[in-house]
């Protein structure tokens, strides 16, 4: 029995160390150890020109008039006109109209304290007792969240424009006066104009109440004494750095994403996009290009997804794209649509609207952005068991209003779900604890022959009823369970920064003072105690050394996570000792 409690415990790390092969294969991040992606830092070179697919998905050359401009080329002396909605701080700049900057006035950042990898202590691990001596850890004050950022750390912005020639990113805009705040109404406008070559680009971004999403409006105006037919595109460019600090056992997605109706929804690495656009900058011109995902539609979105927070361009339904994703400098990557607009006649004009999503992934926001937006928060492979446990762990929080005791009422509630087979699991382990010595005195009868020793171990399991297997099976069946919560705790931001009680400040980071994962091991080690002692010294060893493993592990869980095992433990604790109890006095 107990050795095959060992085999399970080595399969199940098998099972782990498989599932993580897989992740690092299919382009997911590593749960233990960063790619060279993750680590990269932004280098300081500047992105050429780079090809844009034409109509008919050939491979361009640099500088055709289907070009994005480079950002190497000559750069205009811009303002940078700040907007202040009650959710966002935004920085737009007067050079292209480019969305440089964006705040986000009601999620808040601790100062380095998610800047934590495995086994580096000047970090989130043990925050509240260095919190206790030191005073640059007291000196920590919450900041905005970021996302779009042109910096020397971050590059992540958010660019439109015409091809061809026409006022692009890197043209000159003129901004109209008005208000920079919300005005009565809730809302309020920024509208940009800049011409050149006869046509002019109008972007006029409408900032509202209450909203994450940004109206883009951008009107084409032929004022040339020809007939042109313009192309647009819209795109978001960020550097291939994963968040600062994040931790090893938190790794998450960072990373663009495409959804369309017909295809779904995609998630690419910045590895892969290099290498895809390795593979087509190698293409002759006319040969035709290939993607990583449907590079044509009528709907959809391209999004970049990071941890808790995406930026989603969704284009106006019916109105036929190209989608593309590419390398565009050392460690730099754009993804994004192109929109072949209608001809137009001298005076004539065709406006494209789009929304820009900038926010938290929150359920209940993102299923009102557009379709299959709620798709940006992937539970991964644990989503089929991962959505309904986030589904019953927000109707609970609507009751409660605490997600630190919405966790303590969902263990009770998968407790109870699993309390058959967990009865049929500790009456099982307790009559094979009653049955050591039993066991015992076999193994020392027919230590020289294993055939005759299994053969009466067999024979005792049939005489006593007792499957030696038994133990094993709820842990096989709520290990699914466990992971979708690990997904769950680890990718809902309504989780970030939601308190418990007392020390716990929020759920989504490792115990500031190591109390929970203190109490995971004492639970452990009770529960080792109540199961079937090994009659190998060696595994009673490793046995009683396992809780120490476990909690040094969960010393860098999130805080919501360990609570969900140390109530559990508990629980699990208490119904093994009532039954053990039982069984021992009907003997």
């Amino acid at each position: 029995m107990n050795k095959r409690i060992v085999l399970w415990i080595v399969f199940l790390m098998s099972l782990l160390l498989i599932w993580e092969r897989w992740q690092t294969f299919n382009g997911r991040p590593s749960m233990f150890f960063p790619s060279t992606t993750q680590v990269a830092k932004i280098d300081a070179a500047k992105p050429g020109a780079v090809p844009v697919p034409s109509a008919n998905g050939a491979a361009q050359p640099a500088g055709s008039a289907n070009t994005v401009p480079a950002d190497t080329a000559a750069v205009p002396q811009g303002e940078v006109i700040t907007i202040i909605t009650d959710l966002f701080k935004v920085d737009i700049d007067t050079v292209g109209g480019e969305l440089r900057r964006l705040e986000l006035l009601d999620e808040k950042d601790i100062a380095d304290k998610r800047k934590c990898q495995f086994f580096v202590f000047n970090c989130a691990f043990a925050s509240g007792w260095k919190s206790l001596f030191s005073p640059d850890e007291k000196a920590a004050k919450p900041s905005n969240v970021v996302l779009f950022d042109r910096s020397e750390e971050r590059t992540y912005v958010a660019q439109s424009g015409l091809l061809g020639g026409y006022p692009n990113h890197k043209s000159l805009f003129v901004a109209k006066p008005g208000l920079r705040t919300l005005d009565a109404s809730g809302q309020v406008q920024l509208v940009l104009e800049s011409e050149e070559n006869g046509v002019k680009l109008i972007k006029t971004y409408t900032f509202k109440k209450g909203s994450y999403s940004i109206d883009l409006s951008q009107t084409v105006v032929n004022d040339s004494t020809a007939a042109v037919t313009p192309t647009m595109y819209l795109q978001l460019v960020r550097d291939g750095g994963k968040l600062e600090g994040e931790s090893g056992f938190a790794s998450t997605f960072t990373g663009p994403a495409i959804y369309t109706e017909e295809d779904k929804f995609h998630e690419l690495t910045f590895d892969k996009i290099a290498k895809n656009t390795e593979e087509n900058d190698q293409k002759k011109a006319g040969e035709k290009i290939t993607y990583l995902h449907p590079d044509h539609a009528d709907n959809g979105w391209v999004a970049i997804i990071q941890h808790y927070f995406v930026s989603g361009i969704i284009p106006q339904e019916k109105v036929p794209r190209e989608i593309f994703s590419k390398k565009i400098g050392p460690n730099l990557y754009s993804i994004g649509n192109i929109f072949a607009l209608n001809k137009l006649e001298p005076g004539a004009s065709e406006t494209l609207n789009a929304q820009i999503y900038s926010g938290p992934l929150v359920t209940s926001l993102l299923e009102k952005v557009a379709p299959g937006f709620v798709l940006a928060k992937d539970y991964g492979w644990t989503s089929i068991v991962a959505k309904p446990v986030f589904l019953l762990m927000n109707f609970i929080h609507g009751i409660l209003g605490n997600w630190g005791w919405t966790i303590i009422v969902l263990t009770l509630c998968i407790k109870l779900a699993f309390f058959p087979l967990s009865a049929a699991s500790f009456r099982s382990m307790g009559k094979m604890k009653l049955l050591t010595p039993k066991m015992t005195a076999i193994r020392e009868r027919h230590k020289d022959d294993p055939q005759k020793m299994n053969q009466a171990m067999m024979e005792l399991y049939k005489t006593e009823k007792v499957n030696p297997l038994g133990g094993c099976l709820p842990i096989l069946i709520q290990t699914p369970v466990f992971m979708a919560l690990y997904s769950v705790v680890l990718a809902s931001v309504e989780l970030r920064n939601a308190p418990w009680l007392g020390w716990i400040h929020d759920l989504s980071t490792p115990d500031p003072f190591l109390v929970l994962p203190i109490m995971m091991a004492i639970s452990m080690f009770i529960q080792t105690k109540l199961n079937p002692a090994p009659a190998d010294p060696m595994q009673a060893k490793m046995m009683m050394i396992m809780p120490l493993v476990f909690s040094v592990m969960f010393f860098f869980f999130p805080s919501g996570l360990v609570l969900y095992w140390v109530v559990n433990n508990v629980l699990s604790i208490a119904q093994q000792w009532v039954i053990t109890k039982n069984l021992a006095q009907a003997k």
